[in-house]
């Protein structure tokens, strides 16, 4: 078998699709039919160089089987994903795999790499943009930075100001004290002196009439005795004490001023897919009438297996009834174990647009970022119970809670750690979701929240803002009673995946709540949580058996 030859009659041109291509186009890495050669010429941004495609396919080198040394690989196994030979089909290990020609497994990894090589260069400008952004902020930072210090150090200087006059109008007192208390003490003591003075002369007078014999001198003496026994009035003086308030450093603070807080957070960006209706909305894509198995993930850690979140098309984070998360890569192969940093089971996991592992753990009301070997918590709630989340597209994530008294249920959308918006009712005040334990929940690519609610048998889906859209309750041809839904998601199409676990089904229906069809007939034993990963493959947690299944819905 050469896959040269066998693919060429598959293989249909990229501008028509309908045609077979016998051509194809080096620069472009297109295929072209004979017709559609001349349009491809017509684009004259490239230097086009069209060859026969056996001439092209004779320039691929193809893998040596890792096997088989002697053998070229000239298929894909698609459950193993890898590159097999004849001899690996003779061996038996691969009975029941489905197998691709490896040049059509080539050429649908070299279209991922051409849809990834066109996003990132249209998309280039965008980090651009966020770089330019930053050094903004850097400039602004130093700028904001000087101004701080420009406006604490005049505030400084008013304060010395104002300081500097209290001192001078408390030196003024201490010179009017100084002034008063002078005043006195120069007083009493004039008054003293002239005392001395008189004293002194008296007794000039008293000698000299001892030594006298003058009698008329001496009968006019007149006794002071009296007058001086009435010493000079003694100053009594309090000498003032300055007393200085104890400072305040704390109300000295709030009198010189304050910043106000900084404000640094993180918000998510990215580039999302196109509103509905849009001409670039994906194309619809016909169901399989019977859903393909494409394999199987057995888990061991995480006890009954409950939900699951992809990371990426080739890892996947799952959880159950114990406190492990566990992710998987679609071998089997256990990549990474987490511990919840309570010791308690997480109620359910969601992986951000970043790359984080969230989760929710009931009982200590928290959601809580996996990062790496670190788990920080986001959210602590009071009064209420964080069950179901999901991360959404515009990076918020979307929380189901219910009340401490289980007799209330809501959806709350947070943006960080900040609450932007609670869904409760409806417009006749009727609440939304019943208080039942199982309640789940996903975004649309239309941006509706769609809830699988167990306990009340319904998928009910609201518009962003909150306004209930429709309740889907299963098909007519189902009993109403028998519909339990459990795990949700939605895909590229923005249609609705629910898994009727009772019934070991998954209904699918439209984004306005038609039934498209059941994905059953595959296997599915207790499916539980659900999703999907970028090229609308199906993940399903199998709560009995423990494994992850994955499975190709659409054609």
């Amino acid at each position: 078998m050469d896959p040269r030859y066998c693919a060429q009659d598959v293989v249909r041109c990229a501008l028509c699709r309908d045609a077979v291509a016998p051509l194809y186009c080096n620069v472009c890495h297109t295929h072209l039919c004979g017709d559609c050669v001349t349009k491809h010429f017509s684009d004259k941004s490239k230097v086009h160089n069209v060859v026969p495609l056996e001439q092209f396919l004779s320039t691929l080198n193809y893998p040596k089987c890792p096997t088989h040394p002697t053998k070229q690989c000239e298929l894909h196994c698609e459950q193993c994903d890898i590159p097999i030979c004849t001899s690996c089909i003779s061996s038996g290990k691969h009975i029941g795999h489905k197998q691709l020609e490896i040049f059509a497994d080539f050429e649908s990894k070299k279209e991922v790499l051409r849809m990834d090589l066109q996003e990132l260069e249209k998309n280039f400008p965008k980090y651009q943009e966020s770089a330019a952004i930053i050094k903004t902020q850097k400039t602004d930072q130093l700028k904001n930075s000087q101004k701080l210090t420009a406006e604490l150090n005049k505030q400084g200087e008013a304060l010395h100001r104002e300081i500097h006059t209290i001192i001078q109008r408390k030196q003024a007192e201490i010179d009017e004290m100084n002034a008063q208390h002078l005043a006195a003490i120069e007083k009493q003591e004039g008054e003293t002196n002239k005392a001395l003075h008189e004293i002194k002369q008296v007794i000039q007078e008293l000698k000299s009439l001892l030594d006298t014999s003058d009698v008329g001198l001496v009968s006019k003496y007149r006794s002071r005795i009296a007058e001086f026994r009435k010493l000079p009035r003694k100053l009594k003086i309090s000498l003032p004490n300055f007393l200085p308030q104890k400072i305040n450093r704390e109300e000295l603070l709030k009198q010189f001023g304050s910043f106000s807080p900084l404000s640094i957070e993180t918000e998510e960006q990215g580039y999302t897919v196109p509103s509905p209706g849009a001409e670039s909305s994906p194309p619809a894509r016909p169901l399989l009438d019977v859903p393909r198995l494409i394999t199987e993930i057995p888990t061991t850690g995480c006890g009954y297996l409950y939900n699951l979140s992809c990371l990426s098309d080739e890892e996947i984070w799952t959880s159950g009834t114990n406190e492990i998360m566990e992710l998987y890569n679609l071998k089997g192969e256990l990549l990474k174990s987490v511990t919840t940093k309570s010791g308690d089971n997480p109620e359910d996991i969601a992986v951000t647009r970043s790359g984080g592992l969230v989760y929710t753990d009931p009982e200590d009301r928290s959601i809580n970022l996996v990062s790496g070997t670190q788990i920080q918590t986001l959210i602590t709630l009071r009064g209420w119970i964080p069950y179901s989340l999901c991360s959404t597209s515009s990076g918020d994530l979307l929380v189901i809670v219910r009340s401490d008294d289980e007799k209330q249920t809501k959806v709350v959308r947070y943006s960080g750690s900040k609450e932007k918006q609670t869904i409760q009712w409806d417009d006749q005040g009727n609440p939304l979701y019943s208080s039942g334990n199982f309640i789940y929940l996903s975004e649309n690519r239309n941006s509706d929240i769609c809830v699988a609610d167990y306990d009340a048998g319904a998928v009910v889906v609201v518009s962003p803002a909150g306004k209930l859209r429709f309740r889907y309750t299963g098909p007519h041809s189902t009993p109403r009673e028998s519909f339990l839904p459990y795990g949700i998601t939605t895909d590229s199409q923005a249609n609705i995946l629910t898994s009727d676990r009772n019934n070991h089904r998954i209904h699918i229906i439209d984004q306005d709540g038609l039934f498209l069809r059941f994905l059953h007939n595959c296997g599915l034993q207790s499916p539980g949580g659900l999703c999907v990963d970028s090229r609308d493959y199906l993940f399903v947690a199998e709560r009995d058996t423990r494994k992850v299944k994955k499975l190709q819905y659409y054609k």
